[in-house]
Formats: C-alpha cells, sequence, structure tokens
C-alpha cells in the first residue's frame, strides 16, 4: 500500500518561519546550550543556523532565542520559555498530523488516480482552457503531425504540432494529454445550417456566463460532459450574434493553437 506523507510549517502572515528543521534546531540549541553543536545536529551550517534563529526571532514578535556571551562559537545560548511552548506545540501538532496521515493510509485511498489528478490541479499556465483528453489518433506528416484527443463528453479535439514534438512527449493511442486553448483564440460562434469555417475544432455548447468588460466580453461555454470553455469577444460582435447566457453556441479554435502537455 503506497504510504501518504506531509509536513508542518508555522506562518506569520505571508512569511514562512518555522517548519520541522527549524524546530528541530530549537531543541538541539536546548539540549547542548550550543549554536555549534545543534547546527552539526541538524546537518545547519553555522551560518544558516544563526539566520534561522534571527529570522525566527524577528518574525515570533518576540525573542525565542538569548544570545550569552563567551563560549566558542558562541556557546551558552539558551532558549526563552515561549521557545520551548512552541517546540511542544508543534511536536503535539506533528503526532496529530502523523495520525492524519496513517488513517488516510488505511482508508484504502485510490492514490494512483488521486495523485494524478492532482497533479493536474497544480498545473499553472496562462492558457485559460486546460482540457483532458486521451489520443485517440495520430496523423503522421512529413513535418507536422495531427494529434486527434478524445475529451470527457466524448467531443473531438484536433492539435497540430511537429513530428518532434510528438516523439519527445511519448505521444501514442491511449495517451493522456492535456490540451491548452487560449481564450483570446477561441471563437464564439451561432449555431446554424450556413455556418462553413475551415477551423477544425467546432464544439457545439451553451453559454452559461457573459461577463462584459470596457471593450471586450468574457464568453463562458459549457460543453458535454462538464467541459467549460472561455473565449474572449469584442463587445461589438457578443452584440451582434446575441450572444447571452443559456443561448447555444459553437466554441471554434483552430488545430495549430491548441498546444499539447503531458504529465509524467
Amino acid at each position: 500500500m503506497l504510504e501518504l506523507d506531509g509536513s508542518i510549517w508555522f506562518r506569520s502572515g505571508a512569511q514562512t518561519w518555522g517548519g520541522k528543521n527549524r524546530i528541530d534546531l530549537l531543541s538541539q540549541i536546548d539540549a547542548t546550550g550550543s549554536i555549534t553543536n545543534a547546527a552539526r545536529a541538524v546537518g545547519m551550517s553555522y551560518k544558516g543556523a544563526w539566520d534561522a534563529i534571527d529570522a525566527m526571532n524577528n518574525l515570533a514578535g518576540e525573542p525565542l532565542v538569548v544570545r550569552a556571551a563567551g563560549g566558542k562559537g558562541g556557546g551558552g545560548t539558551q532558549l526563552t520559555d515561549r521557545a520551548r511552548r512552541l517546540i511542544a506545540t508543534f511536536r503535539a501538532l506533528e503526532a496529530e498530523h502523523r495520525k492524519f496521515m496513517e488513517n488516510l493510509t488505511r482508508a484504502g485511498l485510490d492514490a494512483s488516480g488521486d495523485i494524478d489528478l492532482m497533479r493536474r490541479f497544480m498545473l499553472k499556465t496562462s492558457a485559460r482552457n486546460k482540457l483532458l483528453g486521451t489520443v485517440i489518433q495520430i496523423r503522421e506528416g512529413a513535418v507536422n503531425d495531427e494529434i486527434v484527443l478524445r475529451i470527457a463528453g466524448g467531443q473531438a479535439i484536433t492539435a497540430v504540432i511537429t513530428r518532434e514534438s510528438t516523439q519527445e512527449l511519448g505521444l501514442a493511442i491511449g495517451k493522456e494529454a492535456i490540451a491548452l486553448v487560449k481564450a483570446s483564440s477561441v471563437i464564439v460562434g451561432a449555431p446554424g445550417p450556413g455556418l462553413r469555417l475551415s477551423a477544425r475544432n467546432q464544439l457545439p455548447g451553451r453559454i452559461s456566463a457573459l461577463r462584459p468588460g470596457a471593450v471586450n466580453s468574457e464568453i463562458r461555454i459549457d460543453l458535454e460532459g462538464g467541459v467549460t470553455l472561455a473565449a474572449i469577444v469584442t463587445n461589438e460582435s457578443a452584440n451582434d450574434l446575441g450572444l447571452d447566457v443559456g443561448a447555444d453556441a459553437v466554441a471554434i479554435f483552430k488545430a495549430s493553437s491548441v498546444i499539447l502537455g503531458v504529465l509524467e
């Protein structure tokens, strides 16, 4: 069974100032009365230890470590009562956190699938649209390949990338990939029998949100399977097309506007 693990950090506003390593440093100072010995015990340099102490003293709002004159390397350094209470609090929280992680492991969590899902959540890009799909077709060309992904809801997305990119990403039938499409690359069309476009990707859906701005409007289109696409259009275009919440719409974007990525 895969075991889960984690760590605890103390924060002060936006500043992270204390974790296990720093608490261990405080504990060793209390045990040895020496910065040099404490730093050696936790694998820090002498300077790194003092930098950590200065940061903790400053961010705690009161002294945690008191320097004492004399002694090689500042020997005789002592903890304040506040520091000792902090150590005790951290150890208690650490023990409770350990029990929590053990309970998660015993719960039979489907770790492999959940970890993959969390990695997707943590993917950060400037592209508004991130669509998970499975490769269902690769059409090889002399320079570029056409990659077709099946996304949730059964709709297909086509991307054009170089042969080199196909190889570097290890794309193959059945492999999962993430399609990235900038909102500014998505054209919104009103469905109808006369709609004919050269763009490879034309995904029908329904407008679920329209946020007008000074010049442009952000349109959110819900597709089948719970997939959502964002598009940016001018206010004039939105008015001309009669776009409004609840109206049917088609999200249109070129295959060359799709960037593919994979999680390894």
